[in-house]
């Protein structure tokens, strides 16, 4: 079977005629621990997996972009002096990449590209944060501007927010920007520090695909936010990450019953993800399971983000032998769940996840082993053979 980037690159020809000149590659990401966190200042700690969207892209003479998706079969265009908003679907993210570069200064030029992916569209996954990460890179590189990766995640947050008008945090674009082989990055969503913690040995992490979707748009994330905002400010704070466990806990009985739970998921949240990281870094992966496992819980009870197919996969991984915890991952609703799990007991993990599951909800599920890759990437660039080619306009 082709891999999605040969498929992606060989395409290219076929659809614009020549060679592409450049390849460039973008993560999906699951999110170990530290839920809901980031957009109340909080921490987190993700992976980058080894699911991807790419693009295969050549410049233009023009200022337009050309482009065809091969998963929605679409080609589109734009023109990048007559930018605006609209309904369009994918195509949307990458205008509104454009509008944000454009924006923070940064030049931006013409390309033609084929863009494809298997970060499964829905699931929790973060192809939205994969596409404008991976658009970000072929901007910066046909205009030779320097790839900050934190800037380009800040620009890949406010197309979310304020083009796209999702309120997201900040957690999505950074790892998809930063990612490391082999590590969780644990993240301080204020001041944006970054601290790659090696996963222990010996653990396999398993992405599962419930194979329900919940947009986020039209979900209550938005309510969500706001009655964490609400919460902060009944405390005086300006975020939830400044309310410690003791002071919610000698206070709670000030906040309505909603905004309390609300509060105390956080809260609690954060604590258990700088929790995870000792523990990652002892390699005490008992102590990561278990944390993992109240996560769920308070995701569910407190926090009402889960659904009845994400806590009957979580509760049947928990189950199996070699798990070691599993929660939802993801903004909620649907989606995926994520499991670490003996690396050796992976396989029938897998066989035996997807079966039950299958059974019981008569649903067919996915499940990845996923491994920690790198960030947002140039893959190929062009060669000086390549640069001899006429622009197309």
């Amino acid at each position: 079977m082709r891999s999605i980037q040969h498929e992606t690159a060989s395409s290219f020809a076929s659809i614009f005629g020549g060679k592409h000149e450049w390849l460039f590659r973008a993560p999906g990401r699951v999110n170990l621990i530290g839920e809901h966190t980031d957009y109340n200042d909080g921490f987190v700690m993700p992976i980058a997996i080894d699911r991807a969207i790419w693009i295969a892209a050549r410049p233009r003479a023009d200022r337009r972009v050309v482009l065809y998706s091969l998963d929605f079969d679409e080609h589109a265009s734009f023109h990048l002096d007559e930018l605006t908003k609209g309904d369009e679907g994918w195509l949307e993210y990458v205008k509104g990449v454009a509008w944000a570069l454009a924006e923070a200064g940064y030049e931006t030029s013409g390309w033609e590209g084929v863009i494809g992916g298997d970060i499964p569209v829905g699931a929790g996954l973060s192809s939205s944060a994969a596409l404008e990460l991976v658009v970000a890179r072929v901007f910066t590189s046909m205009a030779g501007s320097n790839w900050d990766a934190t800037e380009m995640a800040l620009i890949g947050r406010r197309v979310e927010n304020q083009w796209i008008g999702v309120n997201s945090g900040i957690m999505d674009q950074l790892i998809v920007a930063t990612g490391r082989e082999g590590h969780a990055m644990f993240i301080d969503c204020r001041t944006l520090d970054l601290t790659p913690t090696p996963l222990p040995e010996g653990i396999a992490v398993v992405v599962m695909d419930t194979g329900t979707r919940r947009g986020l748009v039209d979900s209550a994330y938005n309510e969500r936010r706001s009655q964490c905002e609400t919460a902060a400010h009944h405390f005086g704070a300006k975020a939830l990450r400044d309310v410690s466990l003791e002071t919610l806990e000698s206070r709670i009985h000030e906040l309505d019953d909603v905004t309390a739970r609300r509060a105390r998921h956080v809260v609690s949240e954060n604590k258990r993800t700088i929790d995870a990281a000792e523990a990652m870094r002892r390699g005490d992966v008992a102590r990561l399971g278990l944390l993992m496992d109240e996560s769920h819980r308070s995701l569910r009870d407190d926090f009402e983000v889960s659904s009845s197919a994400l806590d009957l996969m979580v509760s049947i991984a928990r189950k199996q032998p070699g798990c070691y915890g599993a929660r939802m991952t993801g903004a909620g609703f649907g989606g995926c769940a994520v499991a670490v799990v003996n690396e050796d007991a992976a396989e029938g993990f897998v066989a035996e996840v997807h079966r039950r599951y299958a059974d019981e909800s008569g649903m067919e599920p996915r499940l990845y082993v996923s491994l920690a890759t790198g960030g947002a990437s140039v893959v190929e660039r062009p060669t000086v053979a390549d640069k001899g080619i006429s622009r197309r306009g």
